[in-house]
């Protein structure tokens, strides 16, 4: 008989721990100036490590996710006698599960730092600002954003021409991760495997399909920006703007940036979670109504109380962008939230699957022809409206990359522009929401098709 998967950790508090000293090892290695560091981070994305190396803690038997009941009783796991009784109390045992620490650290995050970094990502939004890039960064970035909307749904329409069994069944409801990803980010990300009720299998695929699709284009945008003037040239594309933009960019900083007191961060704490707290308080009364109101709705999340929290704060932290709360950003308002965004990830990737990353090797053909979709559209308008390859490259990567890679990509144009990524990325985070669950329903119904 096989011995019984026996796990090390079972404690909260102690695998939270270990969640937070692998994030901080993995930023402190990144920012090394050690050659073998920078070498190695030069090829591998920290935010894939982040994944990663929590998932080793599921995959060794180190920290549980969840207590399958069949396996429990089966005695092929060993969750103790507690457990044990809980999943024979169930009326169906086989279909039964009992969380584990990592499903509760797992709920936390989604439940209370996704949403509180929703409202800090967005709060640092100005409009004003945005629109004196000129209407070309703009569309660059928009054009962006439709082609991971339109990329989706055409992917699933060609592999299914291809090979049918890639995109069969629920694959369209991993792909929703990714065009959160590839529009936001890692919240967008984490509310659609929520709202599309995504499988941690599926979503480890879908991980991987992401990040390296993603960092295989941005490669290719940044030889792009070392070839900029002379593409600009041919291209017959007016980049006065940009120059005037950098020495923009420069002054503002200079003039609004400041090191946080305690006052800043207890504020920005309070903003974050009181809109969470309000975000929670809509999605309990509303989603309830619509299900009793239009049981229909079902079919598009719109009864799904996590939409309704996730659309909520997203709102209310648009709706605080245009007040004086937005000077939080100045004190590092995006900076906490990212800090909830990497708690979150870390606690995602302790239900990773590893061995689905080689399982489903088609589903990088899948992403592939997605990429190539949001790329040539990406060029088709660039040349057609003579856009900068700075506006490309920064429009695209704010999509595709988010907060973490834009700035790298708008560096590489200039050090002074790397802010400019950001501010798109952050506008991406906006959007990310809405646009991923509309990329969400046309996936589903091209997968019916």
């Amino acid at each position: 008989m096989q011995e019984p998967i026996t796990y090390l950790i079972t404690n909260n508090a102690v695998v939270f721990g270990i969640l937070a000293m692998i994030l901080g090892l993995v930023f402190y290695t990144y920012k090394s100036d050690h050659p073998t560091l920078k070498a190695f981070y030069k090829y591998v994305p920290a935010l894939l490590l982040c994944y990663f190396i929590p998932s080793l803690l599921h995959t060794f038997h180190i920290v549980p996710y969840d207590y399958p009941c069949k396996d429990v009783i089966a005695g092929t796991i060993d969750a103790g006698s507690s457990v044990l009784a809980q999943c024979q109390a169930f009326d169906n045992p086989s279909e039964a599960k009992i969380k584990a620490s990592g499903a509760d650290l797992y709920y936390v995050a989604s439940r209370f730092l996704l949403p509180a970094s929703l409202v800090l990502l967005t709060l640092s939004i100005d409009f004003e600002r945005i629109k004196a890039l000129g209407p070309k960064a703009l569309i660059m970035f928009l054009t962006g954003t439709a082609g991971v909307v339109i990329g989706g749904p055409v992917a699933i329409l060609v592999m299914a021409a291809i090979n049918p069994d890639v995109v069969a069944g629920d694959v369209w409801r991993g792909m929703t991760t990714v065009a959160g990803s590839w529009i936001g980010g890692g919240a967008n990300q984490a509310a659609m495997k929520e709202v599309f009720n995504v499988s941690g299998e599926l979503f480890s695929s879908m991980i991987a399909v992401d990040v390296i699709i993603a960092n295989i284009w941005m490669a290719v945008l940044l030889l792009m920006a070392g070839r900029a003037k002379e593409i600009d040239a041919a291209a017959g594309a007016d980049t006065s703007a940009i120059e005037e933009l950098k020495l923009t960019v420069e002054q503002f900083h200079k003039k609004h940036a400041r090191i946080p007191d305690l006052t800043d961060l207890m504020l920005i704490v309070a903003v974050a979670f009181g809109a969470t707290a309000f975000g929670h308080l809509v999605a309990d009364n509303l989603a309830p109504f619509i299900g009793k109101a239009w049981p229909e709705a079902a079919k598009y999340s719109l009864t799904s109380k996590f939409f309704w929290l996730i659309v909520t704060v997203t709102t209310i932290g648009l709706i605080l962008s245009t007040t004086k709360l937005r000077q939080f950003e100045a004190a590092g308002a995006s900076k906490v939230g990212s800090v909830f965004i990497y708690v979150l990830v870390a606690s995602i990737g302790l239900h990773m699957d590893i061995s689905a990353i080689v399982e489903r090797p088609w589903l990088f053909v899948v992403g592939a022809i997605w990429m190539l979709v949001h790329a040539s559209l990406m060029l088709i308008v660039a040349k057609l409206i003579k856009a900068p390859v700075f506006y490309m490259a920064v429009g695209s990567q704010a999509n595709v990359g988010g907060a973490a890679s834009a700035p790298i990509v708008a560096s590489a144009f200039h050090p002074s522009l790397a802010p400019v990524g950001v501010l798109l990325a952050v506008l991406g985070y906006a959007l990310g929401t809405y646009a991923a669950y509309l990329c969400g329903l046309i996936m589903q119904a091209a997968a019916i098709v």
